[in-house]
Order: C-alpha cells, then sequence, then structure tokens
C-alpha cells in the first residue's frame, strides 16, 4: 500500500499546483491590476496566499524536509511561466499575465519548520503568519516594475471577459488607503486555518490509505 499512498499525495501535488496556475490567471492576476486595479488586491492576496500555504505545508509534512515549500512554489512558478508562454504564442505581450512572488514566502515558511525543529504547530501558527503577511507585499512590488497596467487593459482586452467586464479607471484610495496592509493582514489571519487544513489533509490521506 506505501505506493498507493505515495501515488496519491504525488497526484494531490500536481493538481494543487497545477490549479494554482488557473486561478492565477483565470481568477487573479491580469485582472486585478488591470481592469480593477487595487480594488481586488486583497482578494487576490488572500486566494494566493492560502492556496501556496495548504499546497506547501501539505508536501513539507508529507516529505517532512524543510526546503520543499519552496520546492513546491518553485513549481506552481514554472507552470504559470509556461501559461505566460501561452498567451504570448497568442500574439499577447509577454507581461499579459504576472507571475506572481511565491518562491520568497515559501521559504519563509520552510525556515519556519526548519527553526523550530519541525514542529508542525509552529509551521501551521508562525509559517501560515508569515506566508499571507509575507506575499501581499512580495506582489506589490512584482506589480510596479510592470509597464502600465491600464494600457495593457485597454490596448490587449482579455478575450473570455464578458461586456460589464471591460476595463474602468482605478478607484485608488476609494474603498482603503492602504490595500498592502489589508491585503497582508487578511491573508495572515486566514492562511493559518488554511494551513491547519493542508496539515489535517496530509493526516486523513494516511489514515484513509491505512485503513
Amino acid at each position: 500500500m506505501v505506493w498507493l499512498r505515495r501515488t496519491t499525495h504525488y497526484l494531490f501535488i500536481v493538481v494543487v499546483a497545477v490549479n494554482s496556475t488557473l486561478l492565477t490567471i483565470n481568477a487573479g492576476d491580469y485582472i486585478f491590476y488591470t481592469d480593477w486595479a487595487w480594488t481586488s488586491f486583497v482578494v487576490f492576496s488572500i486566494s494566493q496566499s492560502t492556496m501556496l500555504v495548504v499546497g506547501a505545508i501539505y508536501y513539507m509534512l508529507f516529505t517532512g524536509v524543510p526546503g520543499t515549500a519552496t520546492y513546491y512554489a518553485t513549481i506552481m512558478t514554472i507552470y504559470t511561466w509556461v501559461a505566460k508562454g501561452a498567451w504570448f504564442a497568442l500574439g499577447y505581450p509577454y507581461d499579459f499575465v504576472v507571475t506572481p512572488v511565491w518562491i520568497p514566502s515559501a521559504m519563509l515558511l520552510d525556515l519556519t519548520y526548519w527553526a523550530t525543529r519541525r514542529n508542525k504547530h509552529a509551521a501551521i501558527i508562525i509559517g501560515g503568519t508569515l506566508v499571507g503577511l509575507s506575499l501581499p507585499i512580495f506582489n506589490m512590488i512584482n506589480l510596479l516594475l510592470v509597464r502600465d497596467p491600464l494600457e495593457l487593459a485597454f490596448k490587449y482586452p482579455r478575450p473570455t471577459l464578458p461586456p460589464y467586464m471591460t476595463p474602468i479607471e482605478p478607484q485608488v484610495g476609494k474603498f482603503y488607503n492602504s490595500p498592502v496592509a489589508l491585503g497582508s493582514g487578511a491573508a495572515a489571519v486566514l492562511s493559518v486555518p488554511i494551513a491547519a487544513l493542508g496539515a489535517k489533509l496530509n493526516t486523513w490521506t494516511y489514515r484513509w490509505m491505512a485503513a
């Protein structure tokens, strides 16, 4: 049964990594930083932080090796860059989809697991908090390096957008003054229970395969 258990784990890892790429392209990155500007940055921060932490901690606890979370984030990054190439082949600019910065946050999760001598609960609480706090900051720095997003939005409209979701001018500061602070705070709070879910999924998988 060992081979079946390992196959189940690796299949879960691949599925989550692929879904992370789809979430980035379909529900977050391009739309949030072009069409809706910073208004959706908080939602994007939460989705990316929780998505990273659930798969990373699952994979890390499965292997028990610090550094596995970074490896997982690297897989997500590579998948997204491949998807960027697909958009580029369709005639869109290469920065039409901006790849989120997952790796530094995953490194913090690995560092927490290593520094606490592989303490699962510390990884969930401290590591999950660090992922939620850091990812919006890294992503905002990443976006500031991209050329004018509104120019891309109007010049290269997303083909899958319905007519009522055409690009609009950003309403910066209308709802809140600091999307990074709000995104980091909300993501830090929500990443902890999602990290616990990832750890629990690891336990459930072992119990299911042992039954």
